[in-house]
């Protein structure tokens, strides 16, 4: 057999019946994706799912649930209210890591481009449309039973917008480069990065893209009506400046207020809990009376010009997903995922350490990407050693399960739906519900602490649940996919 055929049979996944099936990124993978492990005493290959995929999206998505439901609770675990990483500031990046890999994988052998594209765009729209249902404002969920938006204050951003168009982009470029691809690495070791070319390419373009506009594009004076006062005041923020990284006056704001509108941005930035707006920093709280007028402003987390600076965060992800592909022993892979992950962390570290450019999620800055693409990739590759080579998988078996069924848990749980499904049904009062009862009496009572009852709520009545809910329906063979 030659190596060709070996590479295209063996990663061939084993839901997906061959080659012409195209899985989606985030969650139409989230059954896993097979590829050809090192050779058996025998000499044949082996043909194994990657459990460390499905595991490590599985990571993500507990990531997310614990920061969000608990994050309040604990400040220090919530987005950085500016420069700086939290743990919650890895959640998007894994994400988009991630879905990177899966694309090298699901888009392995495409007899017609034009059906591959077609199933693309097809998804990408369909999580556009998830999307702006869940956090256009549509729904209120869990605590507020009541929907609808006004559409003069939708939110067309989010976390499901910003995967749908990485996706897009990093998938549209392996898609129309597949014929390039080669069968067999020249050897040296840029050979994996110098055989795929064109996908380092259009994550330069990205990059070029990012920083000349960060830095060049002037951003002018801008005001804002605060709809979440009682008192509807309008505010201008004073800037004239170009170059700037903070939160009043930089690019990326400016060019989501240009092309969104500043109604439709997200209303309650992490930038009001920064020292400068309140006293209760890092936590939430009043705002200071000599706040600066940005506090009270609007801003996207996931604007359009740092979706444009996450497609690296993708890139690289698909490059450890081709790495995956040509490598056949564990070592050669290890070497490969473990020397770039380091390389991006202390390089990332060194920009913001040094001044040069601040680690910052809400602009997605070059060195936050580099910062947490680094982190994801020694986390995948610790996945890798443990669950692949180790064979420690059944510590990992919830990851798993939760990664399988990962657009489910991602709406059910973070998104508070299922949770608000239950608080539909109450008594007398929507306090008085089944899920505020288990949160109050089973964990905040029992432990005479908020903060810690809060937090083993989430772990236990979230996590744990919806991790045995997974597994129950991996075991049923039923998968939300897109």
């Amino acid at each position: 057999m030659d190596e060709a055929k070996r590479m295209e049979e063996g990663i061939n996944s084993p839901h997906n019946g061959g080659g012409d099936s195209i899985e989606h990124d985030n969650n139409d993978t989230m059954k896993g994706e097979s590829v050809h492990q090192p050779k058996e005493p025998d000499g044949k290959h082996k043909t194994k799912r990657v459990a460390t995929l499905d595991a490590f999206r599985g990571l993500t998505i507990v990531l997310m649930i614990l920061v969000d439901d608990a994050g309040e609770a604990y400040p220090r675990i919530d987005h950085s209210p500016w420069n700086g990483c939290t743990l919650a500031d890895f959640v998007m990046p894994f994400f988009l890591f991630i879905v990177g890999v899966a694309i090298a994988l699901a888009l392995k052998r495409i007899p017609k481009v034009k059906v591959a594209v077609k199933k693309i765009i097809l998804r990408t729209l369909k999580l556009l449309f998830w999307g702006l249902l869940l956090q256009g404002g549509y729904s209120h969920a869990p605590d507020d039973l009541s929907y609808g938006i006004d559409m003069k204050f939708i939110r067309w951003c989010g976390i499901l917008q910003r995967i749908a168009l990485v996706y897009c982009v990093v998938a549209l470029i392996e898609t129309f480069t597949i014929k390039l691809r080669p069968t067999t690495l020249s050897p040296g070791y840029l050979s994996i990065f110098t055989s795929y070319r064109w996908q380092w390419f259009g994550g330069f373009v990205a990059f070029v893209i990012y920083m000349v506009t960060t830095f060049s594009l002037y951003v002018p004076d801008w005001s804002f009506v605060d709809y979440n006062s009682s008192e509807l005041k309008r505010y201008t923020v004073i800037c004239g400046m170009r170059g700037h990284l903070g939160p009043a006056c930089n690019a990326v704001g400016y060019v989501d207020r240009q092309i969104w509108r500043v109604n439709h941005l997200y209303s309650q930035p992490v930038w009001n809990r920064l020292k400068a707006c309140t006293f209760s920093s890092p936590a939430e709280g009043h705002l200071r009376k000599d706040a600066p007028n940005w506090c009270r402003a609007p801003f996207e987390p996931e604007g359009l010009l740092s979706t444009i600076s996450a497609i690296l965060s993708g890139t690289i992800g698909i490059h450890y997903g081709h790495v995956l592909i040509h490598f056949k022993g564990h070592s050669e892979r290890l070497k490969q995922w473990l020397s770039m992950g380091f390389v991006l962390f202390i390089l990332g570290i060194i920009l913001h350490f040094t001044d040069a450019i601040p680690i910052n999620k809400q602009l997605y800055s070059i060195s936050y990407v580099c910062f947490t693409a680094g982190a994801a990739g020694i986390v995948f590759s610790i996945f890798y050693i443990l669950i692949d080579v180790w064979g420690l998988r059944t510590p990992f078996l919830f990851l798993e399960w939760i990664g399988m069924n990962a657009m489910l848990v991602f709406v059910m749980a973070a998104q508070g739906l299922f949770a608000a499904f239950v608080n539909g049904w109450y008594y007398k009062d929507p306090n008085n519900s089944l899920v505020h009862w288990i949160q109050n009496h089973v964990f905040i009572n029992v432990w005479h602490s908020e903060r810690l009852g809060t937090l083993l709520y989430v772990i236990f009545a979230e996590i744990t649940f919806w991790g045995v809910v997974a597994g129950i329906l991996h075991k049923l063979q039923i998968y939300w996919k897109l």
